[in-house]
């Protein structure tokens, strides 16, 4: 995949502002696979501080994505713990196609991820009811992903240039399989299901689940050549089924020029269950909108 550029893939800690280090967390050993946690925790830490997950993309690194991403100065602000997960794999994506990590509990990159939440709670101060993913490429999978199989985790995702929840499965691939499994129909955007036939895939990955969705905000250029444009209407497609939404309303040039606004169902940008943005000729991936992130996350 195209990567985010970026001039420090390579350290191993990034002092942003108030002197706090974005740092490897060694003690975290829970697995079930060998992706590392690495953690940002300002010093204005709201108590107890919600969580915000940032996932990287292919040939990427937690390190890397936590310059591009540009949330740290935020999260100083706003007093907000950042996870990055760094991807145990030699090309730097995430699992996103075995069965293990499609499912509640199934283990693969996804338990893992969602285990790094709970040590966050628990070791740093972090509140498991203000919970929050995001990514990009690689990671906008990944984020449907965790989305999808533990809705009762995060309460909301944020997915740049990804694909819909399950689209990537590939036959006999496993959670420890080094590159992770590749579905090439899928990233050509020649995976096409009705609406029903998403969600159900959705609710399949945790069938006895019954509370609400987490709320989600999907991005995509209509000019991506690696996760092609098609994605993006099958993603909504899918959320708007596991929401039960059938209404959408389209705004242009929103929030600037070029991007079309898809709200489905009630409310606005910031409060409504399901928003997309397709982005006019914006290739992969689409840049990173920290402000609307925040703002639809409820925390700035």
């Amino acid at each position: 995949m195209k990567v985010l550029s970026t001039v420090a893939t390579l350290v191993a800690l990034a002092t942003i502002g108030n002197g706090q280090s974005l740092t490897r967390v060694t003690g975290f050993t829970s697995g079930p696979t060998n992706v590392g946690m690495y953690i940002y925790v300002p010093t204005n830490l709201k108590t107890p501080a919600p969580i915000v997950v940032a996932v990287h993309h292919c040939q990427g690194s937690a390190t890397g994505y936590s310059t591009e991403s540009g949330y740290m100065p935020l999260a100083n602000s706003h007093g907000f713990i950042l996870i990055y997960p760094n991807s145990k794999s030699g090309g730097g994506c995430f699992d996103v196609a075995s069965d293990a990590t499609l499912h509640h509990d199934g283990g693969g990159d996804s338990q893992t991820i969602v285990n790094m939440v709970k040590y966050a709670a628990t070791n740093y101060g972090g509140d498991l009811n203000r919970t929050f993913v995001t990514g990009t490429s690689s990671g906008a999978m990944m984020t449907n992903v965790l989305v999808g199989a533990y809705p009762d985790v995060f309460k909301a995702g944020s997915v740049y240039s990804g694909v819909p929840d399950g689209c990537f499965y590939v036959a006999g691939s496993t959670a420890t399989q080094d590159p992770p499994g590749w579905n090439n129909q899928c990233a050509n955007g020649q995976s096409t299901k009705t609406a029903a036939q998403w969600g159900d895939m959705v609710r399949s990955y945790y069938p006895t689940y019954t509370g609400p969705r987490p709320r989600m905000q999907i991005w995509h250029g209509t000019a991506d050549n690696t996760l092609r444009y098609p994605n993006y209407a099958e993603t909504m497609k899918q959320w708007s089924n596991a929401m039960n939404l059938t209404t959408s309303k389209d705004t242009a040039n929103t929030p600037q020029s070029g991007y079309t606004m898809t709200i489905y169902g009630e409310g606005t940008a910031t409060t409504a269950q399901l928003v997309g943005y397709s982005a006019a000729n914006v290739g992969h991936t689409v840049p990173i909108h920290q402000a609307q992130d925040l703002a639809f996350f409820g925390i700035a």
